[in-house]
């Protein structure tokens, strides 16, 4: 038996302009609260995948590296402590339980979690977390940390990178083939519109299938296929492929987890009366749900 778990992170504020786009602010203010810096909530969910066998982490989530100021600017909730292993001991679970942590992309948001909080570091202890879990990256997605574009070199973090390739325990996706011992249950697809090589995981289960959406459908909100975000490195291409893996939520039983959105871990998309996409049987947090 599959079961999934939604574990917060750290949260973050970032700028709601940021967030979506050239989507109007009159319009995505109805979605969610903004501060008197125009900054909205945004969660930095993992997904928790446990099996007789293993337990896989579906990312890592901003932790608390950064040091105060950088915490400050990139709105850091709680960045002295490191949100998802206290989390995850309430759970019962040490880093070091964690098997295998699956990473859709390399952005600090998405792995700074891998680093130890920045109390930690200061002292000298940077080590990476998971010290006994395989860490797996895509290969275009490795790629592009290791030679990210101008634009986008700031997102990443050159010290993770290297930590990982030292790490010995990196395992580089090739063709999209999961590890072996993962590939009854879980399968990958790539995307490239926000990130080139952007690595989703789909957890298969006797009922349902989920998707872990990454960025290329933060939350909710970003269902409907013209929202994008600022962030996204091709917007338009972000739209052709949230419509083509739309066409397999119609034809399979499959459900999106948000990483992202501050209200929900997890739903369905359905088209409405209008012929439109929208987020639907909508679930906030769940501990150990069978699917």
């Amino acid at each position: 038996m599959v079961k999934i778990t939604s574990i917060h992170g750290n949260k973050q504020k970032l700028d709601g302009g940021s967030m979506f786009g050239n989507a109007p602010r009159a319009l995505w203010e109805r979605w969610t609260p903004v501060d008197d810096q125009g900054r909205i909530p945004l969660a930095c969910r993992c997904l928790l995948i446990e099996t007789d066998q293993y337990k896989i982490l579906c990312e890592t989530g901003i932790g608390a590296f950064f040091e105060p100021k950088k915490a400050e600017r990139f709105g850091v909730e709680t960045p002295e402590r490191h949100i998802l292993l206290e989390n995850l001991e309430k759970l019962n679970i040490h880093p070091d339980d964690i098997d295998y942590v699956i990473l859709s992309h390399l952005h600090f948001d998405h792995a700074g979690g891998l680093l130890p909080p920045y109390s930690q570091i200061e002292k000298g202890h940077d080590d990476l977390l998971f010290s006994k879990a395989t860490y797996v990256v895509g290969e275009n997605a490795w790629q592009r940390a290791l030679n990210p574009h101008f634009r986008d070199r700031a997102s990443f973090v050159p010290s993770i990178n290297e930590k990982l390739k030292e790490s010995g325990r990196l395992h580089i996706v090739k063709d999209l083939k999961p590890p072996k011992e993962l590939s009854s249950f879980i399968s990958f697809f790539e995307s490239s519109g926000h990130t080139p090589g952007q690595l989703h995981t789909v957890v298969h289960g006797d009922k349902k299938s989920v998707v872990f959406a990454g960025d290329l459908i933060p939350g909710a909100p970003w269902v409907h296929l013209p929202i994008t975000m600022g962030y996204d490195r091709f917007p338009e291409k972000v739209i052709e492929e949230k419509q083509k893996l739309y066409a397999d939520f119609e034809s399979k039983d499959w459900q999106v987890f948000f990483t992202h959105d501050s209200n929900y871990a997890m739903g369905s998309i359905k088209k409405n009366e209008k012929g439109k996409f929208e987020s639907t049987n909508l679930e906030s947090e769940f501990v150990a749900q069978p699917i």
